[in-house]
């Protein structure tokens, strides 16, 4: 999203404490991240599906840059800031038209996309959730899915959808060989300042099952991310401070499960059967 989430997720992958990561294509900064991407295999990079543009000054558009008509739009031409209005307004052909070239121009950036995630949950909601696997077959990388929607952190924006269609979606995900996820974990934006972040609870009881951590640590810098987003920057700072830490890495270490990243379940689903 911003200058400081791309310098955490470089530094933090190299440190050790962050498998994979997801661009976001049409925000400012997308053209470092991607030119870090295409110089350093290293780096596991997926694609996160935007369709939303929260915050209140730090605003972007569709990169397919429809008009009006298509509904990925508010009145000032930027995305929608919440998964509701891109519910209400958003064609269903418009949206997957913007994926694909939100993906198109990430491979063409020189990014070995990984994965496919969702902004804010937005791909899981009913109108659509099916492209949203068809999208990953058809660029042969998994999305991001849960066997059930109330198992996807994020999808807390989409409380009270049908999810009929979302678990028809999760079933062509596993026909297509794709791996489901046990659960999708969030970073908790409702923290208070006062309050110490305690990932340790959050992480410690886990020991079955395929998770996925959708955490945000931001690196600081310049007011950056105080000034896109000035109730919850502390968050992200506190998570990159954490993540940055010898300790942190041998608590991960000592724990009963492995670590492992979006490339390697991709590759494994890639990978010819005998």
């Amino acid at each position: 999203m911003n200058h400081g989430a791309n310098r955490a997720f470089m530094e933090l992958s190299h440190f050790g404490t962050v498998t994979a990561g997801s661009v976001m294509v049409p925000c400012p900064w997308f053209s470092e991240i991607a030119e870090a991407a295409a110089a350093d295999p290293g780096l596991d990079c997926g694609v996160h599906l935007t369709l939303n543009s929260e915050m209140t000054h730090y605003r972007w558009g569709p990169i397919t840059r429809p008009g009006a008509s298509s509904g990925l739009v508010d009145g000032d031409g930027y995305l929608w800031p919440d998964v509701a209005s891109v519910r209400r307004h958003a064609h269903p052909e418009a949206v997957e038209a913007e994926w694909r070239a939100q993906v198109d121009r990430a491979l063409a950036a020189g990014i070995d996309v990984t994965h496919l995630d969702a902004h804010m949950g937005s791909a899981l909601a009913p109108e659509w959730c099916d492209r949203y696997v068809s999208v990953g077959v058809d660029y042969g990388v998994p999305v991001l899915l849960t066997s059930r929607l109330r198992d996807y952190g994020p999808g807390d924006h989409l409380a009270g959808a049908d999810e009929a269609p979302y678990l028809d979606a999760v079933a062509a995900a596993r026909a297509a060989g794709m791996p489901v996820f046990t659960e999708v974990l969030e970073t908790d934006f409702s923290r208070p300042r006062e309050q110490p972040p305690d990932y340790e609870r959050m992480l410690g009881g886990l020991d079955t099952g395929l998770v996925y951590c959708a955490f945000h640590p931001n690196a600081p810098g310049g007011a950056e991310i105080e000034v896109i987003e000035p109730g919850t920057c502390h968050v992200r700072l506190d998570e990159y401070e954490l993540f940055r830490t010898v300790r942190w890495k041998q608590w991960l270490d000592s724990q009963p499960y492995s670590l492992t990243g979006m490339r390697e379940l991709r590759d494994a689903r890639r990978a010819p059967t005998i």
